[in-house]
């Protein structure tokens, strides 16, 4: 006896459609794994996207370099001469230069009585005025110093956003002034913002000329002194390996350049790390709609058992009886993974529109979805067929 393939399309179709619920939970399962393994490496890429272009303007244009104090009495490790001739390298935008101004365990106050009684503990920070511009600094009140202050050596200061509410500073009209040791700065400024170095928006940063007239100009033995370089997209590993030079071209072996890794690299393993995690949880999900397949379907075998035994007695073989269950399993696999993987690319689509990104949906992953669910729905369906093929017709007809 011989099974046409018409005839099994029309067996399969009848075992579907006349189990119509239970055909819909059991695709239900696949569809639901598939949808979040077309979700999830979907929402990757477009999250990969926007890590790349994140890190390619903030972290990818920014070089530092740093030099260490041995002798407090030596000169300043960057001298203005060195600003200037790393701001005309090829690439760079802003140059700013900064160091830990050594105070000791003086406080900043706001009453000169009591300063550093009452006063709080807050970093104070020489900077040059190009440190404002090199980390992306935003005002909330008031100005930050220029080379007009830093020229003349002013007694002015620009505090973060949390210093200034620690200290109480609520508005600069009235020109506040901040104690530090005793000497008077008259609060010109407040940051509200920075997209590098956060712990600016905790600093009292007052003028490199200023600092060097009160405390001196190198920071105490073994802080480090700071010039940050905003680069374009795409110059800070040149930068980075011509500042050292140009800073300090009498002994550049003392200045230690802090450039970013290349993006490709970056971003290769940023996406290998999570398309190996989500990959992962994907798999997970697509074993459990292949078992959820694998148990209904072998429910329906144990529900079927007269049906085969009289198939089988009217002269059906093993394999027309296993046939008939793989293409079933197969074909409600193939549903599902139809159905999940437009459900995928929706969810894919709606949480790109809601963020603003843009959606990135890979070909290889959309197009094959289908076919892999078909192929879990075959390998679930293997279990119950081979039950199915071991049912002897005389003790299903007994039934």
């Amino acid at each position: 006896m011989s099974l046409r393939p018409a005839d099994l399309a029309d067996e399969v179709i009848s075992g579907v459609t006349q189990r119509a619920g239970r055909s819909v939970l059991t695709a239900l399962g696949t569809a639901l794994a598939l949808a979040a393994f077309v979700a999830v490496l979907g929402l990757t890429a477009t999250t990969q996207g926007q890590v790349s272009a994140r890190f390619s303007e903030l972290s990818a244009t920014e070089v530092s370099l740093e030099r260490t104090a041995t002798d407090p009495a030596e000169p300043a490790a960057f001298p203005a001469d060195a600003q200037e001739r790393v701001a005309a390298l090829p690439g760079v935008k802003a140059v700013g230069v900064s160091w830990p101004v050594p105070l000791g365990n003086a406080k900043v106050g706001v009453r000169p009585e009591d300063a550093d009684r009452t006063g709080e503990t807050l970093p104070v920070l020489a900077a040059t005025p190009g440190y404002f511009a090199a980390v992306h600094a935003r005002m909330a009140q008031g100005v930050a110093f220029d080379a007009f202050h830093d020229g003349r050596a002013e007694d002015v200061a620009v505090v973060g956003r949390a210093a200034a509410a620690r200290l109480g500073l609520t508005r600069l009209d009235a020109q506040p002034a901040i104690f530090v040791q005793g000497r008077a700065l008259t609060v010109i400024g407040v940051v509200d913002s920075v997209d590098r170095r956060p712990e600016t928006l905790l600093d009292v940063l007052v003028p490199a000329a200023t600092a060097a007239r009160h405390w001196g100009p190198s920071p105490a033995s073994g802080s480090v002194t700071s010039m940050l370089v905003d680069t374009a997209v795409g110059a800070a590993q040149q930068v980075g390996r011509q500042a050292k030079v140009a800073a300090r071209p009498d002994s550049p072996e003392r200045t230690k350049a802090v450039v970013p890794p290349d993006p490709r690299t970056l971003r290769d393993a940023v996406s290998t790390d999570l398309n190996g995690l989500f990959l992962g949880l994907a798999g997970v999900s697509l074993v459990v709609g292949g078992v959820g397949i694998a148990n209904t379907s072998l429910v329906a075998v144990l529900e079927r058992v007269p049906e085969i035994g009289l198939r089988r007695a009217l002269g059906a073989r093993r394999r027309h009886i296993a046939g008939q269950f793989l293409v079933e399993s197969a074909t409600l696999g193939l549903l599902g993974g139809l159905v999940g993987t437009a459900i995928g690319v929706v969810t894919v689509l709606v949480v790109s529109i809601v963020r603003g990104l843009t959606p990135i949906l890979e070909p290889q992953v959309v197009y094959p979805a289908p076919v892999l669910g078909m192929v879990t729905g075959l390998l679930a369906g293997l279990c119950p067929a081979w039950r199915a093929t071991r049912i002897e017709p005389a003790e299903a007809l007994r039934r």
